[in-house]
């Protein structure tokens, strides 16, 4: 099983969805500098541009009688401006103490939202986008009836010149503000991840677009098609401005509007399909940060509940191999849970500590805990290293299994090798204890033992008493690893060089003799050195 340890990649740049909201480990009170500075500027130039566009519309592209007259000087150039001036510093001084106030509790970076203060946040686009319809209203109430009073004409062309332009700057106003307050949004969502979304959708958001975009041109040209019929005044000339001016607007205003929505749909879906990538390339511990308050948003926090439980089946997986070995868990996983086992060819290894009654007697037990982590640590990672498995840890003692359940081309040699270098280690390592080892090799049964509702993996067969009785004789031999000469003659030729037979003993609870084998001395095995050749890596 590989391993579940990942390399986490380093932070997005655009965390949000765009450079423009600052990196993920931008300061609080900087993000918050940068976050007033958006909506305060966004706001403002879609303001501006809106009195632009209405300026446009009602001096130089709907018909009507002109309003650029030596009689209108005062109204044109003192008046309106100053109301338009007017209007927009107090939108502008209304909102910044509107937003301060509200986005106050933004300012601590560990302050979670209160309730109150999650639904004042998220309610802060639409009260900056009222603000400014109710403002547009009053200069639409305060302007038209003053060209009104010069001519009665003028109020057609003034109504439509400023409805349009409302229209368009509030639902701009409404995606700025959006926009600016993702990174607010986020630690919104991250409080309060169950909250209902009420922004606009995708669907929502189209709309918009179409409105702006196609609904409202085509509707003002509508108007003007009405007015002319009703009998206001206008030549084919102005009406051919009027078409190319609408027309140029909604091209070039329409594709702008069209982008903006687009971007803000597309950037969560951009988000949640780096993050899909990053997990295909093995990182579990990437996380999407949520700052949309629609669907997306649902998306976005979707994806991250599915990796959480991908992280915590993962975590399981790791754990369930730990316990009983990760070919064991591999098997488990890949097949459906049964009771019962299999006949294979395996070798087993038996390791137990010597004087390990003495070691508890005397020690503390915190003591004694960590020198068998250190002994089982030791014998891990040389079996595993050899291609085998712990079957089970019987307090001081373990038993290892070569072959079973996964195959082994050389079940026995493997076995061997994993001896060795036990011992190898052991005898060079600054331990107080001793082990003793036995190694057998034959036919055994491997599979799940117990009942439906709790079993485990093991091995039973003769192979597996040997090696036991074998270890209880290496405690006393001096080389400390016994086998016998069957296991000798399982295992490869190049492996079998490293051991030589020994005398004949009768094993405790078996009626024949077993012909003992023990590793060769370094220097008894040609061409080796003391700490090289006798000690081998199983490949």
């Amino acid at each position: 099983m590989a391993d579940n340890k990942v390399t986490t990649a380093a932070p997005t740049p655009a965390p949000w969805g765009s450079r423009l909201l600052g990196p993920a480990e931008e300061k609080a009170w900087m993000q918050r500098i940068r976050v007033q500075i958006l909506l305060t500027v966004g706001l403002v130039v879609a303001n501006v541009i809106g009195m632009a566009v209405t300026t446009a519309l009602i001096a130089f592209v709907l018909p009507g009688p002109p309003l650029l007259t030596r009689e209108m000087v005062a109204l044109n150039f003192i008046a309106v401006p100053l109301i338009s001036l007017s209007a927009l510093a107090l939108g502008l001084g209304w909102g910044t103490v509107f937003g301060l106030r509200t986005l106050r509790w933004a300012r601590e970076p560990d302050r979670v939202p209160t309730p109150a203060e999650q639904a004042a946040t998220a309610a802060v686009p639409r009260k900056l986008v009222l603000s400014q319809a109710l403002l547009w209203s009053f200069g639409l109430v305060v302007i038209t009836p003053l060209y009104a009073r010069v001519d009665p004409s003028f109020a057609p062309k003034v109504m439509l010149g400023i409805v349009f332009s409302a229209i368009v700057v509030c639902a701009n106003s409404y995606l700025i503000a959006e926009f600016a307050l993702r990174p607010i949004t986020a630690r919104v969502l991250e409080a309060a991840p169950s909250r209902p979304r009420r922004g606009l959708g995708v669907f929502g958001r189209t709309v918009v677009v179409w409105v702006l975009g196609t609904g409202v041109p085509v509707a003002l040209l509508m108007s003007v098609a009405v007015l002319i019929l009703a009998g206001w005044p206008a030549s084919s000339e102005r009406l051919a401005v009027v078409v190319l001016a609408l027309g140029g607007a909604t091209l070039v205003f329409g594709l702008w509007l069209m982008m903006l929505t687009l971007s803000s749909a597309v950037a969560p879906i951009r988000a949640v399909r780096t993050a899909m990538r990053r997990v295909e390339d093995g990182d579990l511990q990437v996380e999407v940060t949520v700052y949309d308050g629609t669907e997306l948003g649902e998306l976005q926090s979707g994806f991250n509940h599915m990796l959480s439980g991908l992280r915590e089946r993962d975590k399981m997986r790791d754990l369930f191999g730990r316990h009983v070995g990760h070919d064991v868990a591999a098997v488990a996983l890949t097949r459906d849970p049964e009771l019962g086992g299999t006949e294979c060819e395996a070798a087993a290894l038996f390791i137990d500590i010597i004087g390990s009654t003495t070691l508890t007697a005397t020690r503390p037990a915190a003591e004694i805990v960590a020198i068998l982590n250190d002994f089982f640590t030791l014998v891990v990672d040389e079996v595993e290293r050899c291609g085998g498995l712990i079957n089970k840890f019987e307090g001081d003692a373990a038993l290892a299994v070569f072959g079973a359940p996964a195959t082994h081309p050389d079940a026995a040699g493997a076995a061997l090798i994993a001896a060795r270098n036990i011992r190898r280690r052991l005898a060079y390592a600054a331990t107080e204890f001793d082990a003793g080892i036995g190694v057998a090799a034959g036919k055994v049964i491997a599979g799940n033992v117990g009942s439906d509702r709790r079993y485990e993996f093991t091995v039973i067969g003769d192979a597996v008493n040997e090696a036991a009785r074998l270890c209880e004789l290496a405690k006393n031999d001096e080389l400390r690893v016994l086998t016998s000469a069957t296991t000798i003659a399982a295992a490869s030729t190049r492996e079998q060089i490293h051991w030589r037979l020994g005398e004949s003993v009768t094993l405790r609870g078996r009626t024949r003799p077993t012909r003992l084998a023990r590793p060769r001395t370094p220097d008894r095995v040609a061409g080796s050195s003391h700490r090289g050749d006798s000690v081998g890596k199983y490949e």
